[in-house]
């Protein structure tokens, strides 16, 4: 869309006109973020709530089962299940349910909403968070076994106030990583084999100033290889297959959601790979996979092996691991499923 940015008029009429069109497409085609599109439902079932994670997450498991989803531009991950087990930190915070397990980074935290949008047929209502760009980072949708009262009185405890400034959307900028024009090659092999915990590779990537795929696709054969791009489908459905307990990771900027255990339902949709299981569901545009590597880390007990999916521009979209108690060795099946997905014909495992 080009031309003026529309007002919340204009916005609320373009759904009217488009009732079957999702949000997040709305919003793009009428060229503003999707947190500016919830906010122009403000005071029509929808209000500014806070972003603080204190007074938040300990309170969601009031509302008993309800929907997780995090989402990037080219998958989306929805858990079912209750919030419980919440561990505050001031860089990062977790969530570490049985069922529904995330990693979030309150910094990227701008906005919240709480939304109750009434269709005639029902009721949805969802607690919304985005970025400072407008980007959705987190959402908690209401399920018909879900506690609405309880939902409704934390929203309005949450409610920011009648004088909440309006929103301040600023536009999206790459992340530029120093060394991808000339990988530091020997400090990397150096620094990757010293390993001991998957959790010690962000920490090597902004030491040595990399991008994720860039030390992916610059390690060496030993440690990570490119499979076929079409290579998720066959992982899921082997998977599937042996009833083998696997992690699915999808996240963005702010926020990182887990499922741990085995899938079962997995179809295909146009260009959508979809598992549709009692409490995980996910949606991969597999279209927009440019890469997968396979890819090895060292910790204190062998190696873990992922699989890792990236687009065109090298983001990462998602992320497999076999499921394996820490410090335990992982799943032999697991590994081996890895090593006979499809390769893609420029590279070979060692």
């Amino acid at each position: 869309m080009t031309g003026a940015r529309p007002n919340a008029a204009a916005i609320r009429q373009a759904k009217i006109d488009n009732p079957k069109m999702r949000e997040r497409e709305l919003a793009a085609s009428l060229g503003i973020s999707e947190a500016e599109y919830v906010e122009a439902w403000t005071g029509r079932g929808v209000f500014r709530i806070t972003t603080d994670f204190a007074r938040i997450f300990p309170r969601i498991e009031e509302l008993g089962p309800v929907t997780a989803l995090t989402r990037n531009e080219n998958a989306v991950h929805e858990k079912i299940g209750i919030y419980d087990s919440f561990r505050a930190g001031k860089h990062a915070a977790m969530m570490l349910g049985a069922e529904i397990d995330m990693r979030m980074f309150p910094r990227h935290w701008a906005y919240g909403f709480a939304v109750e949008n009434d269709t005639g047929e029902m009721a949805k209502r969802s607690f919304q968070f985005f970025d400072a760009h407008g980007e959705a980072l987190h959402k908690i949708h209401l399920r018909a076994d879900s506690n609405f009262t309880a939902w409704k009185a934390l929203a309005a405890e949450l409610a920011a106030g009648e004088d909440v400034p309006p929103l301040a959307i600023t536009p999206a900028s790459s992340e530029t990583f120093e060394n991808d024009t000339d990988v530091p090659f020997e400090e990397l092999r150096t620094r990757w084999s010293a390993m001991t915990d998957t959790h010690q590779f962000p920490g090597l990537l902004n030491t040595l100033k990399l991008s994720r795929h860039k030390a992916v696709s610059s390690i060496g054969s030993d440690y990570a290889w490119k499979l076929d791009r079409t290579a998720i489908l066959p992982l899921l459905e082997g998977a599937a297959a042996m009833t083998l307990p696997i992690m699915c990771f999808v996240g963005n900027r702010g926020c990182i959601q887990i499922h741990s255990g085995p899938v079962q339902r997995i179809a295909t949709m146009g260009p959508w790979l979809n598992v549709m299981d009692e409490t995980f569901h996910l949606h991969l545009r597999q279209d927009r996979i440019a890469e997968v590597w396979a890819v090895r880390k060292p910790v204190d007990k062998g190696h873990v092996t992922s699989v890792e999916a990236f687009d065109v521009n090298g983001e990462l979209i998602i992320q497999f691991f076999g499921k394996r108690i820490e410090g335990q060795d992982e799943r032999g099946p697991w590994r081996s499923l890895v090593e006979t997905l499809p390769v893609n014909s420029a590279s070979q495992a060692a």
